[in-house]
């Protein structure tokens, strides 16, 4: 290696760090963990990389700006509201027994008492990064002790800020010999001066300069930048710490219409030099100093992956809610997060804990955030196994969350729709226009709520999860439909439905036809395919005739493609059969079908679904004639309509059927029913054909409906 040039460290810090990323990938753990890790070994402690500490510490340092810029770019106090009070409840509760408990911790372990308070600050806190992202990978953002999760974490972000902000401003100005009253009057007068500065350039500046700077997108994200290191530098100018200013101008911006372009445009820069930061902080420590921390380090990392999900337990249960979705909210907070880092820095930096107590914090940040990984992960199998023991924890009555159910599990439904997305929805929709009989099932309260106002029978939950089958109507039920895109879901599903024995049939949705493939092995009796099926529509919009219209007709006449709807009135039926013109004065020009144009269709051409109609006629009657195309038809549910029936009709030596062929005894014309197979002695005839004929003892296999089938149970004599 070339001592002294920082551009070859960086090459194998870089490379270093990529390749302990691909290793943490294989592990499924945090880059952040690499990233420390990669400080350790590039570190004095082990290779020697790093000499220059100096250009490492400022890339550091404008990634904690820009991590702290868009923490608050994205602070949606919103969430706060919408997740209820469990979310500041939770928060506020969490982070007191936290400190409060951690603090005796801490003494107990032997640690002077500003060590303690630092490591009990520490402990607070949650990595709001980390578990975003986990949670959104496992597509439970939405759910219910996702929003939960989310509420409280912002609460946590809050409460570090306010954390820094006492630090720094206390902690620099005592240092100096200040008394505290004169510190406090002091910066507050400095605080609020930096806040009215900031308000009225939010107010009267930032809208407009943004508008004019979004029309370049390079641009927009250069202004972000600048103005958070500007910001994080006046604010480290007043007295008050670099991240508390960047932490302001990410919440200056963040009413603007621009915050998620800057926000998305910014993530992975912020990942990049946040690398610096654990590479940093690694390569700070001591393992002479900080090898006698490991035992404390346990201790306090065990706390932190048990106790912190118990006070979220315990909190969420007094408050209501089942002991599912409250024991998946705790386990968000078991591991402490980078904000915990940056206050022990901050803290060495500032001489209040000594490099061991920063290591201590350093090493429960590593154990906490690996082991409840893995625990959020496996949350599902962690919930199976700890069940039982969890329902000390659930109210009787866990009203929160019960009193959104409305479903009756004696009740009969058609089906039972699972997930209440945006195609769930559709799906629902069409259904409903069926008359069908429906119970939606999702872990979104929005969706449910939305649905409840429709006077659909909802249910919160989780499908995983095998207590939710006890308050579903399954012995009712004709259908089990999840529109949920996930295979290891879907494959959850049905082994939950085999193992409680349903007796209807599943419908699952497959993203591509490697898993609709699989899903026909496993039992699922239909397979739902969106991308698929969209696209064969999409292309039939657009091989259509209206293309070949004029676009400008010195008339008042105008022209509306319509496409047919299953359920409609007027499918099937041929055009003569359809009073469009006698009743709107509208004509159909055309119908395209599966990318073919019939153009000027007879009167005797019928129309199907799916079948793109193009309609002329007076532009105030257009949507008149659509509706009318579209209306649909008042049937019962698809419940309630006769089933087949398939049953054995035996000849005897006295059958009119004898010795004749089903072609001459026009099977199907004349009884509406299908000949499936004879049974001949040991012999079995599928499918047999219009010329096979009837023998002496055969008996045939017939499959009809019931009023079809009843004057054929007993054969026909002459």
């Amino acid at each position: 290696m070339v001592q002294g040039s920082t551009f070859y460290e960086t090459a194998i810090i870089l490379s270093l760090a990529a390749v302990l990323g691909i290793v943490g990938q294989k592990l499924r753990q945090p880059l952040v963990i690499m990233f420390l890790v990669t400080g350790i070994l590039a570190g004095p402690a082990c290779f020697g990389v790093i000499h220059s500490y100096e250009q490492i510490e400022l890339l550091a340092h404008i990634g904690i700006a820009l991590l702290l810029f868009i923490v608050g770019l994205r602070l949606d106090v919103k969430l706060i509201r919408t997740t209820g009070p469990v979310a500041l409840a939770t928060g506020l509760g969490q982070i007191l027994f936290t400190s409060v408990i951690g603090f005796v911790i801490s003494l107990v372990l032997g640690l002077s008492v500003i060590s303690a308070v630092y490591v009990a600050v520490a402990l607070t806190f949650s990595s709001t990064i980390i578990i975003v992202k986990l949670l959104s990978d496992k597509k439970e953002i939405d759910a219910l002790h996702g929003r939960i999760a989310v509420g409280f974490l912002i609460v946590q972000d809050i409460a570090a800020i306010l954390a820094l902000v006492a630090l720094t401003t206390f902690g620099s100005g005592l240092a100096q010999g200040q008394s505290p009253v004169t510190t406090t009057l002091f910066m507050a007068a400095k605080g609020i001066g930096l806040l009215a500065g900031v308000g009225v350039l939010m107010r009267y500046v930032l809208p407009r300069l943004l508008a004019k700077l979004a029309q370049s997108q390079e641009m927009l994200v250069l202004f972000a930048i600048a103005w958070a290191v500007l910001l994080g530098a006046t604010s480290e100018g007043l007295g008050f710490s670099k991240e508390i200013g960047a932490f302001l101008a990410g919440i200056s911006l963040a009413t603007t219409e621009f915050r998620d372009a800057i926000s998305a445009k910014l993530v992975s820069l912020r990942d990049f030099l946040l690398l610096f930061f654990f590479i940093e902080l690694g390569a700070r420590l001591e393992w002479s100093a900080v090898g006698a921390q490991i035992g404390p380090s346990l201790w306090l990392s065990l706390f932190v992956l048990v106790g912190n999900p118990l006070i979220v337990l315990i909190i969420m249960g007094v408050m209501g809610y089942r002991r599912r979705t409250s024991f998946l909210a705790g386990l968000t907070v078991a591991q402490i997060s980078e904000f915990s880092l940056i206050v022990a820095t901050l803290g060495f930096t500032l001489g209040h804990i000594p490099l061991e107590t920063m290591g201590l914090i350093t090493l429960v940040g590593v154990v906490t955030i690996c082991a409840s990984t893995y625990m959020i992960l496996y949350s599902q199998h962690l919930y199976a196994f700890l069940s039982p023991v969890l329902t000390i924890f659930e109210r009787k009555d866990p009203y929160r969350e019960a009193s959104g159910d409305t479903v009756d599990p004696a009740e009969a439904v058609d089906a039972i729709l699972v997930g209440l997305g945006n195609y769930g929805s559709g799906l629902a929709e069409r259904l409903l226009e069926r008359r069908m009989h429906i119970v939606g099932v999702d872990f979104d309260p929005q969706a449910l709520e939305k649905w409840q106002t429709r006077g659909v029978s909802v249910l919160y939950g989780d499908m995983a999860d095998p207590e939710l089958f006890e308050q579903l109507p399954l012995g009712h039920a004709r259908w089990v439909v999840s529109t949920v895109r996930s295979k290891d879901v879907s494959l959850a599903l049905l082994r939950l439905l085999q193992h409680t024995r349903y007796q209807g049939k599943v419908a699952l949705t497959a993203a591509d036809q490697t898993e609709a493939t699989l899903y026909e092995k496993v039992g699922a009796h239909v397979i739902l395919r969106p991308f698929s099926d969209a696209a064969e529509q999409a292309a039939d919009a657009l091989t259509d005739a209206m293309d070949l219209l004029p676009q400008n007709v010195d008339w008042p006449v105008a022209f509306q493609e319509v496409r047919l709807r299953s359920g409609s009135v007027v499918a099937g039926q041929a055009l003569r059969e359809i009073p469009l013109r006698s009743l709107t004065g509208v004509s159909i020009l055309a119908v395209s079908r599966a990318g073919h144009v019939h153009y000027e269709p007879v009167p005797d051409f019928r129309v199907y679904p799916g079948d793109r109609i193009v309609l002329m006629g007076s532009p105030g009657v257009l949507k008149q004639a659509e509706s009318l195309i579209n209306q649909m038809e008042a049937v019962e549910s698809t419940g309630r309509l006769e089933r087949f029936e398939v049953v054995e009709v035996p000849l005897d030596a006295d059958s009119e059927w004898l010795n004749k062929t089903l072609a001459e005894l026009q099977f199907r014309q004349r009884y509406g029913v299908t000949v499936v197979g004879i049974r001949r002695g040991d012999e079995r005839l599928a499918s047999p054909g219009p010329n096979e004929r009837l023998l002496d003892g055969d008996r045939l296999i017939v499959i009809g409906t019931a009023d079809r089938i009843a004057p054929l149970k007993r054969p026909k004599t002459p």
